[in-house]
Parts: structure tokens; C-alpha cells; sequence
């Protein structure tokens, strides 16, 4: 039997069809929502719906205003689970229809400037609601940290990672998501406060200050590099006199010197050749990569030399000592940029190794990913003594059901989705950032799905 909010079943329209979108609808399902899915394929839209009480399926192309206006016109809310940069056209046209929404994505500039039509109309854009942004911004409010004194620093790192035994490949990594977005965010400037000052890291130098992150876990084995823009959170996080801020990403030890030489090598390059145009006859992979170089031959000898001339390896300095060298030239053998394994020519040298990662790192039948999520707190009381605590989270995914990203992205987006629809929250442009949109969630998220941070006191832990 459907329950009922304000004596009318409550319908969805649910845009996407990756990985998080099923536990969202399956919470929704459970709780009487009638879920339109939409994507631009219909059988995906159908397989998700397989077997899920009072959802359907429909195809929808999003950039079409009007049929997407038609669809999001008779939901009571939207839910847009398809990439970031498509979210302003859902709300605008949520905007037109005076429905609400829910993302799990930052507020983007493109978003923030429609606050004032979201604020015109009077409906709700929920934000932000998943794993990071979401469950790490929620629990920030679980407690008065500072107690009285003063919090001098705060750094946060989350890694979405294979679980330990899933992870042996030369990256220590594997793909639930798209490998393109996942390169494409080495790319992005790095911008924080440290010790009181402003640091700055571009893009192509990001890999080089990872470094090892001692989590308290000694059986993880984390390497940290900082993301994106973590100085607006000062503010946000309402940490004012806060010296350090920095928001991270966390992989396993051996990822930044593998990635920083594909870099090098400029395989991040967006630029279309004609040797990668897709073919019937493609290249091997070792005469692509000898292009891509400008190797004098494909011979492995000459991309290596190749190799060398562009990327300084850590010990090629130190005498006798040639291990990181080979450790990553194997990791390339290993991708298979030596080989004669023809490629999967997609235009450009990034699409083409991504179409090789993500056959090579997926994750195969019964592996477990893991979510590693830490918030650490530099706390100075008023009797001047000092306090390090953290708020940790580990998930990892169940074989036979949900996979820890999927759990921890799409349940939190499914409990604010029912926020929403009860009418528990204001109008207008909102993220989990104050009391009364946090405390909810985080309750629900700990007393009935079981997905809570650990609170601890620690000494003598690295940064």
C-alpha cells in the first residue's frame, strides 16, 4: 500500500541512469513516491525500473525544452542525477513548471546565477546531497567542536576507491565511474589556506604535492593531493579563524607518480589527431603512442628514451637506484601503451586511454569498492591546551547488492528528495550547510540506513 504525503501520492521525475541512481529510487519507491526515470536511452531507463514498485521509464533528452518541460511539469519534484553541466537546464525549466529539484552536485556558478528566478518562483533547489558534498557537510553539524575555544585548522580528504584486495593493478584504482571525468579533474587548480596563507597548485603540478596521508587506518596504505577551491568553506563551514582549510582527495600510495607521467607524456591532451580518428584498421597501441611522443621508432627502447625526455622520474638522480622508473614503466606496459593491441581510436589522446583504462580497471563481478571519508579538526581550547579529533567514515560496497559509492551518494540524495516532498524544508537555492537542513538528514542516515562517521580524539597523527 502507497503511503501518502498530504493525502495525494507524490510523483518524481528522476533524470539519469549511472550507478547511484538505484538506491535512490528504491528508497523512494519504498516510501509510496511514484518514480518517472528518465535518460535518453529507454532500455536503461527500463532495466533500472525492473522490478521496483511504482516506477516507469520514459526516454527524454534533456537539451529538448520542451519535452523536457512536458515531464518535469507533472512531478512534484525533479531529480537531476545526470552530469553537472546539465543541471541549469533542469532548473530552469523546474524554474518555468515551479516544481522543485534535487542535485548531489556543487552549486556551479551557472547555477548560483539563477538564485534570484529560483527565489521568483518560489520552489526549492536542493543541493549537494551525496557523499561529498552531503554526508561530510552534515555531519560538520553534529557537534560545537570548538567548546569554547577555537578551531585553527580543518582538512577533509575522501577517496572513492577499490577495496584493498580489488586494488592490484598499477594505480590502485578502479573505475565506477567515467574514467574521462575522473583524468579531467587532474586538471583543475588546487586552491587552499595553509599556516594563515593562501597556496595555490595548478592543475599539471597537482600530482606532485601528493603525499602520504596517515589516517589513523594503518591498513590503508593513502596518498592526499588537494581539490578544487577549498577557501570559499572557510565561510561556509563558518570556521572563520580557521589558519588551514583544505578540502583533498584521497588514492592509494603509487597513483600520483603513475598519473604525473601520463600527464607528462600528454595523454590528458584534448587536441583531435587524425590518428586517432576512429577506423576499421586502428594503429597499435605502441604506434600511437610513439606519435603522441614524437618517438624517433615504436620500439619500447625508443619510448622510453621518449619518455624520460619529458618526465623527470623521482630516482633517476640517485645512483644504482632505478626502482620508481620501473615500477612506472611497467605500470604503462601494464595499461598496454607498448603493445600491439590495437587501440580504441576516440579522437583525442585522452579519449582513446580512456577507453582503454576503463576496459582494463573495471571492476569485475563480486569486487568491493571502498568509501574513505575524514574530516580532521586542529582544536585550541581556552586553557590553551590543543586537540587533534577526526570524523571518519568507511564504507565498503556489498557484492550482492549496492556498492559503497552508490550506498553513500544515493541514499542521503533519496532522504533530502522526501525532505523536499515534506515540505520540512524552506524555499529557495539551499546545501546541507546549517542545522536545520543537516541535523534531519544526518539522523535519518545514521538511525535507519546505518551510514555515520566515526567521532575520535587522536595524537601524534601526520598531516
Amino acid at each position: 500500500m502507497q503511503k501518502s504525503m498530504g493525502g495525494d501520492t507524490k510523483k518524481a521525475l528522476l533524470l539519469g541512469a549511472g550507478f547511484v541512481v538505484k538506491p535512490t529510487l528504491t528508497h523512494l519507491s519504498k516510501n509510496g513516491i511514484e518514480v518517472t526515470v528518465a535518460c535518453r536511452t529507454l532500455e536503461s531507463a527500463q532495466k533500472l525500473c525492473a522490478g521496483v514498485k511504482g516506477a516507469s521509464a520514459i526516454s527524454l533528452d534533456v537539451e529538448d525544452e520542451k519535452a523536457l518541460d512536458a515531464e518535469v511539469g507533472k512531478a512534484d519534484v525533479a531529480i537531476s542525477l545526470i552530469p553537472y553541466t546539465y543541471h541549469p537546464l533542469v532548473i530552469k525549466s523546474a524554474i518555468r513548471k515551479k516544481i522543485d529539484v534535487v542535485t548531489t552536485s556543487y552549486i556551479s556558478p551557472a547555477i548560483a546565477e539563477l538564485e534570484k528566478d529560483i527565489n521568483d518562483a518560489g520552489i526549492i533547489v536542493m543541493n549537494e546531497i551525496g557523499l561529498d558534498p552531503g554526508i561530510g557537510k552534515s555531519s560538520l553539524r553534529r557537534k560545537d567542536y570548538r567548546r569554547g575555544g577555537k578551531i585553527t585548522g580543518f582538512i577533509s580528504y575522501c577517496g572513492g576507491l577499490p577495496a584493498p584486495e580489488a586494488s592490484a593493478n598499477p594505480l590502485g584504482y578502479k573505475f565506477s565511474w567515467s574514467a574521462r571525468g575522473m583524468l579531467l579533474a587532474l586538471g583543475n587548480t588546487a586552491r587552499f589556506y595553509q599556516d594563515g596563507k593562501t597556496v595555490e597548485v595548478s592543475g599539471p603540478e597537482l600530482m606532485s604535492v601528493a603525499k602520504p596521508y596517515d589516517s589513523g587506518y594503518p591498513a590503508y596504505n593513502f596518498v592526499a593531493y588537494p581539490n578544487r577551491d577549498s577557501t570559499p568553506f572557510r565561510e561556509k563551514y563558518r570556521i572563520p579563524e580557521a589558519k588551514t582549510v583544505l578540502r583533498g582527495t584521497l588514492r592509494y600510495a603509487g597513483f600520483p607518480e603513475l598519473i604525473r607521467c601520463i600527464v607528462d607524456m600528454g595523454f590528458l591532451s584534448q587536441d583531435p589527431q587524425d590518428f586517432l580518428n576512429p577506423s576499421r584498421n586502428p594503429p597499435p597501441w605502441k604506434e600511437a603512442t610513439a606519435k603522441i611522443l614524437n618517438a624517433t621508432s615504436s620500439s619500447e627502447q625508443d619510448l622510453v628514451w621518449a619518455i624520460s625526455s619529458k618526465h623527470s622520474f623521482a630516482d633517476t638522480d640517485k645512483k644504482d637506484r632505478t626502482g620508481e622508473k620501473d615500477r612506472i614503466i611497467a605500470g604503462l606496459r601494464w595499461i598496454g601503451l607498448f603493445s600491439e593491441e590495437p587501440i580504441t581510436p576516440r579522437s583525442t589522446p585522452l579519449d582513446t586511454l580512456c577507453a582503454t583504462l576503463e576496459k582494463k580497471m573495471a571492476y569485475e563481478e563480486g569486487e568491493r569498492d571502498l568509501v574513505f571519508l575524514q574530516h580532521r579538526f586542529e582544536i585550541e581550547h581556552k586553557d590553551g591546551k590543543c586537540e587533534t579529533r577526526t570524523s571518519t567514515l568507511v564504507e565498503q560496497g556489498d557484492p550482492k547488492g549496492y556498492s559503497s559509492m552508490a550506498r553513500t551518494v544515493g541514499i542521503p540524495c533519496g532522504v533530502a528528495v522526501m525532505q523536499v516532498l515534506g515540505g520540512k524544508l524552506g524555499k529557495g537555492l539551499l546545501a546541507p550547510y546549517t542545522p536545520e537542513i543537516c541535523n534531519p538528514l544526518r539522523e535519518e542516515l545514521e538511525g535507519k540506513h546505518g551510514i555515520y562517521m566515526k567521532e575520535e580524539t587522536v595524537k601524534g597523527v601526520r598531516q
